[in-house]
Formats: structure tokens, sequence, C-alpha cells
């Protein structure tokens, strides 16, 4: 199980770099969802969540709960991350991931905010 996560993360590794090498030439000086830094390059922030991203049983590590809470301070960044291009390839499931906030029990999550057909509880 280990070694299918540490090649998801590995796969990740690579696609970020193509990843950063297209947008970092088409996107210089845009501002989006998280700033400057394309949601598919945060995504790489959620390493520590994976399995939580994938099972809705799993528990959710201090180490992705500290990344939400950070990404979590701008919802519409942590949204664009948990359905960005990068999360879908490495098997995020978006509906188990937006109960990540819940889960990890942050009284500060944005409750009830939309993330495309999902709405943070």
């Amino acid at each position: 199980m280990k070694t299918n996560n540490s090649m998801k993360f590995l796969c990740l590794l690579v696609l970020f770099a193509a990843i950063t090498a297209v947008t970092e030439i088409t996107k210089a000086d845009a501002a989006g969802e998280c700033g400057k830094v394309p949601p598919d390059r945060m995504a790489l922030r959620l390493a520590p969540c994976i399995a939580a991203t994938q099972d809705p049983q799993a528990q959710v590590s201090d180490s992705c709960c500290s990344q939400i809470q950070k990404l979590g301070q701008n919802p519409s960044c942590l949204c664009a991350v948990m359905l960005s291009n990068t999360a879908k390839i490495v098997g995020v499931k978006p509906d188990v991931a937006i109960t990540i906030p819940k889960r990890c029990n942050l009284v500060d999550r944005p409750i009830g905010y939309k993330c495309g057909a999902y709405t943070v509880p």
C-alpha cells in the first residue's frame, strides 16, 4: 500500500514539473484562486492527505490538518486545489476530500462553502 502511495506521489511530482513549466510561462503575472500559485501546484501540499482524500474512514494526520487549515483560510483556493487536475490524477475523491476540514475538527472551516457540486460540511 505504501508503494502505491509512493508511486502516486512520484507521479504527482513529475506532473508538477510539467505543469509548472507550462503554467509559469503562460500565467506568470496572473492571479487566480490561490494567488500567483496555480491550484495544481498547491495540490502538492495535500501529499500528507492522500489516504484521507480517498477513504472517508481513514485517519487524518496532523500534517494533513495543518495544510488544510492553511489552505482553508482561502476557501476558493482550497476548493480549486481539491478539484484540480493534479488532485484528480492522484485519486483524490472530491466528495471525500471536502470532509477533511470537518474530520480535522477545524472550527474556522468554511462551513456551507460551495465547492463545485460539493458543500463544505
